[in-house]
């Protein structure tokens, strides 16, 4: 089951908009930069893959969101989204908590990519090691950039800040992986029907 051309072009010209807006006067024209950077880099693979190799629409869908995490992380820097103040003051935490948004979408998203690229190429026979691996490689993502933020703050120094978000928690590698463990399983244990039964319509589908 493949997006609607309509809903497919309009996802793209919202997340169009937004990256628009969020050039124009970011917090910090750095760390916008590299938070929207898997989003340029994203955009043109989604476009030349789309006829050879189309993915289903909850994988869109969801894709579409996690661009729209990123751009606002990068607009206003993660530490300050102000939908993360208002999880703050229901949350009551001492933190601003949109970035474990964006860690949680950044194992859901590419567990659910690698899950359907390992079922629909026949890589593996079953899904439950489709699952597994799909965890693994979701897991390989998000150390791989908490890798990225080390070299970040060697290479810049207190320029990194921004770019870092940890607020003063001694704790917030451990738990940025935590969260993308947590978005990796929901997306193999409650998703997994429904992305099934995506699948399985676009195998039906010349």
């Amino acid at each position: 089951m493949t997006m609607d051309r309509t809903l497919a072009w309009a996802a793209t010209a919202s997340v169009a908009l937004v990256l628009a807006w969020s050039a124009i006067a970011p917090y910090d024209r750095a760390t916008w930069f590299m938070e929207v950077l898997p989003v340029l880099l994203a955009a043109p693979v989604l476009f030349l893959t789309a006829r050879r190799f189309p993915l289903t629409t909850l994988l869109y869908a969801l894709i579409w969101l996690h661009c729209l995490v990123l751009i606002l992380g990068g607009t206003y820097t993660y530490a300050r989204v102000p939908l993360g103040f208002w999880l703050q003051d229901i949350l009551g935490t001492e933190r601003n908590p949109y970035d474990k948004i964006g860690h949680f979408m950044q194992g859901l998203v590419p567990a659910l990519l690698a899950r359907e690229i390992l079922l629909r190429t026949g890589q593996v026979a079953g899904r439950r090691m489709a699952g597994f691996l799909a965890l693994c490689v979701a897991l390989s993502v998000s150390a791989v950039y908490e890798l990225l933020e080390w070299w970040a703050a060697l290479a810049m120094g207190e320029g990194a800040d921004e770019f870092l978000g940890t607020q003063g928690d001694e704790w917030d590698t451990q738990s940025d992986i935590f969260l993308a463990l947590i978005g990796a399983a929901s997306a193999v244990l409650l998703l997994r029907r429904l992305h099934d039964r995506q699948i399985e319509k676009m195998r039906k589908t010349p």
